[in-house]
């Protein structure tokens, strides 16, 4: 182990939200300080409107953080100002890169929003150019940052939540996904793929969300009400039970940044089922090894739901043991090592 260093992890969080992004940084601190290290989160809130995108991102610049290193990750917090600014970049804020124009997001194509749009384009890249180190959670991440501001990243993988007390168990009648239930995520995609397969299997969702009630809906509207279950947010001990259960796990993301739940359907031997433009989930997914994927439409995607449903056992356990494999040398140590390695500490 190195010297001991006062590490901060920047992160901008959406009030009485908790997601991936929030574990995440969580256990990037746990872990620093496992290292040996003095390591604390600097939290400001985030409002993601057109509005308030650019004052979110001032205020970032107006904060003094005293330590030795930082580590900036999410929108906006890479605007946070230091000599020894390292980025670990989860995301920018998608609503006004690749995402501009799509349902969920308030960036359209009017003068007001292309002006933004390009205002927030060059400040991102003028104070991520700054940081003595960029990394990214994944190809796609670092993929988006190289498409629209020119930067290079270099993808940095990590263990997911729970990853460590996750295993094998029975293959049951049901497919399974835990996640937040907002419109990128796509829970009706999985559910309207559901409704076109023929296997008969039962879908169990885990997770709240805006898209809640949408969802509920459109169970009762596919007459699906038997065989799709929102179960809301579940405690670690059920969500462990549901992974190593399931027969599969099915995510659909819109261009995900990473995707825990791939990695944790892996460290509990379950093939894992989604999309040709899942984003980051495709750096673990290989259709026929681990899982199956289908195109963003519920036929595509209901086909490959049946691929899976309709292998054998030992079939299942084979893609669940290739699965596992791809992720069980992931380790938060290695993640330190590299980030303060970077950051000349």
């Amino acid at each position: 182990m190195g010297e001991r260093r006062r590490v901060c992890v920047c992160t901008a969080q959406v009030p009485f939200v908790r997601g991936g992004a929030e574990q995440h940084v969580d256990n990037l601190v746990g872990a620093l300080r496992a290292a040996g290290h003095e390591a604390e989160v600097v939290r400001i809130p985030v409002a993601w409107s057109r509005e308030a995108v650019l004052p979110s991102a001032l205020a970032w610049r107006l904060v003094d953080v005293p330590a030795d290193v930082v580590i900036a990750t999410n929108f906006p917090s890479y605007f946070v100002r230091h000599p020894r600014k390292v980025v670990w970049l989860f995301h920018q804020h998608r609503a006004a890169y690749d995402a501009m124009d799509a349902g969920w997001s308030d960036f359209d194509l009017s003068a007001d929003g292309l002006s933004i749009q390009q205002t927030l384009t060059d400040w991102d890249t003028r104070v991520l150019e700054e940081a003595v180190a960029r990394f990214s959670t994944s190809r796609e991440v670092a993929a988006r940052l190289a498409r629209y501001n020119g930067l290079e990243a270099t993808p940095l993988y990590h263990p997911a939540p729970l990853q460590s007390v996750l295993s094998a168990g029975d293959y049951g009648d049901y497919l399974f996904c835990a996640s937040r239930l907002e419109a990128n995520k796509r829970m009706d995609l999985a559910i309207r793929a559901l409704a076109e397969s023929g296997s008969g299997m039962r879908l169990v969702i885990a997770g709240e969300g805006s898209q809640r009630r949408p969802l509920e809906d459109l169970v009762r509207r596919l007459g699906l009400s038997g065989r799709v279950d929102l179960v809301g947010f579940v405690d670690d001990a059920r969500l462990v039970r549901l992974f190593q259960e399931a027969r599969a796990v099915i995510y659909p993301p819109y261009q995900e940044d990473y995707g825990y739940v791939t990695l944790q359907a892996f460290a509990a031997r379950k093939p894992v089922v989604t999309t040709s433009d899942a984003g980051g989930v495709l750096e673990w997914v290989e259709p026929g090894e681990n899982g199956a994927i289908g195109d963003p439409d519920p036929a595509s995607l209901g086909r490959a739901i049946d691929r899976v449903a309709g292998a054998r056992i030992q079939e299942l356990r084979a893609m669940g043991e290739r699965g596992y494999q791809r992720v069980r040398s992931l380790r938060w140590e290695d993640v330190v090592d590299t980030l303060m390695r970077a950051a000349g500490a």
